[in-house]
């Protein structure tokens, strides 16, 4: 029997989120699922009080358009790099956390696997993505450790 149906691998593309994939993987495989990948580019608001509103706005469209054709291609070398085969991708811009819950809800996700570094001090009271999802999904959370290195 299968636990897991739909996984859902976020990722940040970054080096350590490779750690992150092949959990999602082997996971995927073992449970003969369904795995969807969702990388969110963080929104990049730029205001700048010495130029009005409008030409402000203008340039952080284009600066959120630049960013995002970007993460697109480094998602897209992501994915052959990590040698994944998801049946789903997502590219989204805005809060991680909420659209990683959004994209997980949406498709019926029962397990999200998603990397923490398991910070302490002052970055666990600030709360990071992993932790939010972890405690906001209604799904199951697999938070895979990320090394240091």
């Amino acid at each position: 029997m299968n636990i897991y149906q739909h996984i859902l691998l976020a990722v940040d593309l970054s080096a350590a989120s490779k750690q992150v994939a092949v959990k999602a993987k082997q996971l995927a495989e073992m449970n003969q699922a369904k795995l969807t990948i969702v990388h969110v580019a963080e929104l990049m608001p730029m205001v700048d009080v010495n130029y009005d509103a409008m030409q402000s706005l203008d340039y952080d469209v284009e600066i959120n358009q630049i960013l995002l054709s970007n993460a697109e291609k480094n998602l897209a070398a992501f994915i052959s790099e990590a040698k994944l085969n998801p049946q789903q991708q997502f590219l989204e811009q805005g809060d991680p956390r909420d659209e990683i819950i959004r994209i997980a809800e949406e498709n019926q996700v029962d397990l999200i696997v998603i990397g923490s570094h398991g910070r302490h001090g002052l970055a666990l009271l600030l709360g990071s993505t992993a932790n939010s999802v972890l405690h906001h999904a209604k799904c199951d959370v697999l938070a895979v450790r990320l090394s240091d290195e």
